[in-house]
């Protein structure tokens, strides 16, 4: 039996997910909008297409916004000048409004990396050792850089360097890639606030719900072997990677439990908090785990939450040293106090279009199947 366990993994979107490249698409320029759907220009061929010899023309026409290169009878399914379309557009349609790229590979095929999920498993293990421990909060233990604060806190419960860290025994490899046009949408979000008033719309490009990645993640037990263990590598929590589904399922719901009960006090809400009650009476099997990953999850899924807070005085320590609370906040206040939202578009009677708050946003189920090695572990 090899000294490691081979799983092939589908990760299943339930909500919409945005994992982005750090590119912002610009209307007019990298993107059409047309009839309901949203059009990728391919900027080379749309120039190519104009047959200009002269580079002074040429380099005029280059500064005009694409778009208006383009004729109505461009917009059809095989056109050479779409590198892909999206079903939806976004709420902004003036010149210049943004939309977020989601990540894809050279040839425009939205994946899933495995960092993504890898970093998510990793928040939700860390997450509960730090509950198991009893471990407590101390403010001037961390970091002065936000993005390093917990460095040390993390070593402690992980490992104290890359060697001896427990994910090293960890291997999550990216998923296969997929079509842009079948597994995309355009998402508008929205910042929803404690009263349900939505603010800091956002335009993006996300995987649709219902969509499934096809990737594998590696468990390599040798580096818990007897042999590792008389070469000095010794791992701080090794049970708890063996039994990760658990943990990570245990705070999934935990978190379901808390978003649900934030959602029912607001108003207009509803599709929201159906969803979380349809999670929390969801019958997971062994071999499977509900992850929230990606942009607009919110704070609790990026840390180890608000059990990080001993008491007021630290919690108020720690959103002032970091600066994490924005707008108005009290001393005192809850914390967080709004949430990102996949907002829906409806017609009233009156030819209105109401927006309301209608899915969160990364959610996935893992379902996961052993095919080298123990066929016992993670069941």
């Amino acid at each position: 039996m090899p000294d490691y366990t081979l799983f092939e993994a589908q990760v299943s979107t339930l909500t919409p997910l945005h994992i982005g490249s750090g590119v912002e698409l610009l209307n007019q320029y990298d993107y059409a909008i047309y009839r309901g759907q949203t059009w990728r220009i391919d900027h080379n061929r749309l120039l190519e297409a104009q047959k200009i010899d002269d580079p002074r023309q040429l380099a005029i026409i280059s500064q005009r916004p694409p778009v208006e290169l383009l004729e109505a009878s461009d917009y059809r399914a095989d056109s050479p000048f779409f590198r892909y379309v999206l079903k939806g557009v976004p709420r902004a349609t003036g010149e210049g409004a943004v939309l977020r790229e989601q990540i894809k590979d050279v040839y425009d095929r939205p994946y899933l990396p495995g960092s993504s999920l890898k970093g998510a498993l990793r928040t939700a293990l860390a997450a509960n050792l730090w509950k198991q421990h009893g471990l407590q909060l101390e403010v001037n233990r961390l970091g002065r850089n936000p993005k390093f604060a917990a460095q040390d806190l993390e070593r402690s419960l992980l490992g104290a360097n890359p060697n001896r860290d427990l994910l090293r025994a960890l291997q999550v490899s990216d998923s296969l890639p997929l079509t842009a046009g079948e597994a995309l949408m355009v998402v508008n979000a929205r910042v929803i606030n404690r009263g349900g008033q939505l603010a800091s719309p956002i335009e993006m490009e996300a995987i649709r719900p219902d969509v499934t990645f096809e990737l594998t993640i590696k468990v390599d037990t040798a580096l818990f072997s007897a042999w590792a263990k008389s070469a000095g590598l010794k791992f701080t929590a090794e049970s708890a990677l063996l039994g990760l589904p658990a943990l990570v399922n245990k705070r999934s719901l935990e978190q379901a439990r808390r978003e649900k009960a934030w959602f029912e006090r607001i108003p207009n809400a509803g599709r929201l908090t159906s969803f979380y009650d349809q999670i929390l009476k969801s019958q997971l099997q062994p071999n499977q785990m509900l992850v929230c990953l990606g942009w607009g999850t919110g704070w609790e899924s990026k840390t180890f939450g608000t059990q990080m807070f001993a008491s007021p005085q630290v919690r108020e320590a720690l959103l002032r040293q970091f600066r994490m609370a924005r707008g108005r906040r009290n001393a005192g206040d809850p914390f967080p106090l709004s949430r990102r939202v996949a907002a829906a578009f409806q017609k009233t009677a009156n030819g209105r279009t109401d927006e309301s708050p209608a899915l969160p946003l990364g959610w996935v189920l893992v379902q996961f199947k052993a095919v080298k090695g123990n066929q016992s572990l993670w069941r």
